[in-house]
């Protein structure tokens, strides 16, 4: 199995509890396993996985989750909370599902984790020293500084303005 795209790690990554985290069901399709087989693979070793390794949603999160994804409440759609795995859980799980893929998925993810938390550092780093710079060149760039500012924060999507426009 060839290593899987962090992009498609990252976009799995959710933050709950302050916690950046991955979904069971997240997890099972790049497993290749089905959820409820991960799920009892965990509750088989369930010693392994503290309360900062995996958590089940609370009801509210689940709520919120679900209205954000659009996941069915219905018959045919998931009837109990997921469980949210953190980097170490998943670490864990690489012991509990003791395959090839298990171990390829593994080194992905964390790959991904740690692209996440370069990325966020160098944010972070770049702020502070945009900071820096501002408190030592007082008000005399602070047209520079604002555009930079601006140029960090990400782009609002483009609205096309509602009317009629005739052709000139």
């Amino acid at each position: 199995m060839s290593a899987l795209p962090a992009e498609r790690i990252l976009h799995s990554i959710h933050l709950f509890r302050k916690e950046r985290v991955l979904l069971d069901a997240d997890l099972a399709v790049l497993y290749g396993v089905e959820t409820r087989v991960l799920i009892q693979a965990v509750k088989r070793n369930a010693q392994r996985f503290p309360t900062d390794f995996m958590f089940q949603l609370s009801d509210d999160e689940w709520a919120d989750l679900k209205s954000q994804s659009v996941i069915s409440s219905s018959w045919g759609g998931r009837r109990t909370a997921p469980y949210a795995f953190t980097e170490l859980g998943v670490a864990m799980l690489s012991s509990v599902l003791n395959s090839e893929r298990a171990i390829q998925v593994n080194i992905s993810i964390m790959r991904a984790f740690t692209q996440l938390r370069t990325m966020l550092a160098s944010h972070a780093d770049l702020a502070r020293k945009l900071e820096s710079l501002e408190r030592k060149y007082d008000g005399r760039f602070r047209v520079v500084f604002e555009a930079i500012r601006d140029l960090m924060e990400p782009p609002l999507p483009a609205k096309k303005p509602i009317g009629f426009r005739p052709k000139k």
